[in-house]
């Protein structure tokens, strides 16, 4: 037996092997996710649950409800029968209520409206992306008219033409019967006699 545990002994000494080094986490794979002790919430579900929020406590609805509750409050308070009451007149637990209602609703409000204006500036920036674009757009579209302009101008329209082949038909004429008047053609001539004797 002693020789066995001596070869077993050489070969992990002898060399470093995966099962001697401490095992390592492996680029190829994610991490398994650590034990967290705080509690793990959506931030985007709690986002929009603090804009739903913000909304109502911004409308008339949650005014008149509040005001109502306040009136119910007080008049309960001071005209119900004594062992019925559970805020006496200076009214400390509603004055509690409302300013715990109110430092809730002002981070809400505040985170409603970072949201908001995370969105803006998103939105600002695609619409400032649209302009540039746009611009671009309309000068590529200038210069392609200004270039089709000039390249206009140099082509031969169909009015142009019509008028140079009328000036040319013109001095073809005046050029020819100049000719036929001073007699430069023989021809021409004998083929007037010819006509004339017909």
């Amino acid at each position: 037996m002693a020789p066995e545990r001596e070869s077993t002994r050489e070969r992990t000494a002898s060399g470093a092997t995966a099962s001697s080094r401490a095992p390592r986490n492996r680029l190829d794979q994610p991490r398994p996710p650590r034990r967290r002790i705080l509690p793990e919430w959506d931030p985007e579900a709690f986002g929009r649950f603090s804009e739903r929020i913000a909304r109502f406590i911004g409308t008339g609805r949650f005014l008149v409800w509040m005001t109502v509750v306040i009136i119910v409050w007080v008049l309960w308070n001071i005209f119900a029968p004594g062992d019925l009451k559970f805020d006496e007149y200076p009214f400390i637990f509603l004055t509690l209520m409302l300013s715990l209602q109110a430092s809730y609703a002002a981070p809400l409000i505040l985170l409603a409206q970072n949201r908001q204006d995370d969105r803006d500036r998103v939105n600002l920036e695609q619409d400032r992306k649209q302009n540039e674009r746009s611009i671009a757009d309309t000068e590529y579209l200038t210069r392609e008219i200004a270039a089709l302009r000039i390249g206009l101008g140099e082509v031969a329209t169909r009015d142009w033409m019509r008028s140079e082949l009328h000036d040319l038909t013109k001095e073809l004429d005046e050029r020819y019967n100049g000719h036929r008047e001073r007699g430069v053609f023989p021809a021409d001539r004998s083929r007037g006699r010819d006509v004339d004797d017909r």
